[in-house]
C-alpha cells in the first residue's frame, strides 16, 4: 500500500499556513479570520491539538543527536496511536470547512512553508503507522530518513534506517508483521528477484492476511496439501529407488497445521523451501 501526502489533513502544515495567513492579513491591514480559526481549533485538549503537538515537537527539535532523534520519532509514533482517529478526522473536516468560509483553499494551500518536506514526511509516517494495511517499506524508510535528517541535520544511511525500522516493528508484532517487513525490504533490494511464481504468491498472501491467523492457517494447509501431492506425483515418475524413498519420506513429513498452532515465520520458510524442492525435482 502507498501513502500519499494530503495538505488538507496535515495538522502541522495547516497551523503553519494559518500563521502565515495572519501575517499576510496584518500586512494588508485586514482583520484576519485565521486568528479565530487558530483559537478555535488549536487550543484545548482535543485530538487535533494532540496531533499538532507532535508536529510542533518535530519542528522545534533540530540539530539533536542520532539516538535522541530516533527516540523522538518512536515516541511520536507511539503517542499518535493513542489519539482518537475518528475524532481527529471529524475535527480536521471542521477545520477545513472553517478555513474555506474565509479563504480560497487553492490560494491558502498555495503558500510556501518552511520545513514542508519534514511536515509532509511526518504526516505520511503517522498515516502509515495508524493504518491496518502493510505499507511499502521503501516509503517508510524514505519518510523516516527525511525526518531523521531534519532532526539531526545530517545525511542518513539508508541501510541503518531500514535496520532501525525493522527493530521498531518487532516491538509491536513479534511474528508475521516483522517477518513480512523483512521480506519486503529485502525484496525491494532485489534479493528475491528470482522468486518462483508460487513463492511470490504465497508472500503476497502472507502479507495481505497478516492479521488473520485462521485465514493464514487455511492458506498454509492448502499449499502444504498441494506440495505433498506434487511430491507424490514426482515420486511416481522417478526411476531411482533411493530418490523415490526419500521423496516418499518428504511427502509423509508434510503435515497440516493444527488449529492450536500459531502461524510463524518458520511455516513460511518451510513453504518456500518446499517450493524450491518441487521446482528442482521438476527439472530432473
Amino acid at each position: 500500500m502507498k501513502i500519499k501526502h494530503s495538505k488538507y489533513r496535515n495538522t502541522g502544515l495547516i497551523f503553519e499556513l494559518l500563521v502565515k495567513q495572519i501575517a499576510a492579513d496584518t500586512l494588508n491591514r485586514k482583520d484576519s479570520a485565521a486568528v479565530s480559526v487558530l483559537k478555535k481549533y488549536f487550543t484545548g485538549n482535543t485530538a487535533l491539538v494532540k496531533e499538532f503537538k507532535l508536529y510542533e515537537f518535530i519542528l522545534k527539535n533540530k540539530g539533536v543527536g542520532q539516538n535522541k532523534a530516533e527516540t523522538i520519532l518512536s515516541t511520536i509514533t507511539e503517542i499518535s496511536r493513542k489519539i482518537d482517529r475518528n475524532a481527529l478526522k471529524n475535527q480536521k473536516y471542521d477545520l477545513i470547512s472553517s478555513i474555506k468560509e474565509s479563504y480560497n483553499l487553492d490560494e491558502f494551500f498555495g503558500m510556501q512553508v518552511a520545513d514542508y518536506k519534514a511536515l509532509a514526511s511526518l504526516y505520511c509516517l503517522l498515516e502509515a503507522q495508524n493504518n491496518d494495511e502493510l505499507v511499502d517499506p521503501n516509503l517508510l524508510v524514505n519518510f523516516k530518513s527525511t525526518l531523521l535528517e531534519h532532526l539531526t541535520t545530517k545525511k542518513q544511511d539508508v541501510e541503518e534506517v531500514k535496520d532501525a525500522l525493522i527493530e521498531e516493528y518487532s516491538k509491536y508484532d513479534k511474528d508475521l508483521k516483522l517477518l513480512t517487513f523483512k521480506i519486503l525490504l529485502e525484496k525491494f533490494n532485489d534479493k528475491y528477484k528470482d522468486l518462483l511464481p508460487e513463492q511470490k504468491n504465497i508472500l503476497k498472501e502472507f502479507i495481505t492476511s497478516v492479521n488473520s491467523q485462521a485465514r493464514l492457517r487455511n492458506l498454509v494447509n492448502e499449499e502444504l496439501a498441494k506440495i505433498a501431492a506434487s511430491v507424490n506425483n514426482l515420486s511416481n515418475k522417478v526411476k531411482d529407488e533411493v530418490v523415490k524413498i526419500k521423496l516418499d519420506e518428504v511427502a509423509k513429513a508434510i503435515k497440516p497445521i493444527s488449529n492450536k498452532d500459531k502461524i510463524t515465520d518458520n511455516h513460511l520458510v518451510n513453504l518456500m523451501q518446499y517450493y524450491d524442492l518441487v521446482n528442482e525435482l521438476k527439472s530432473l
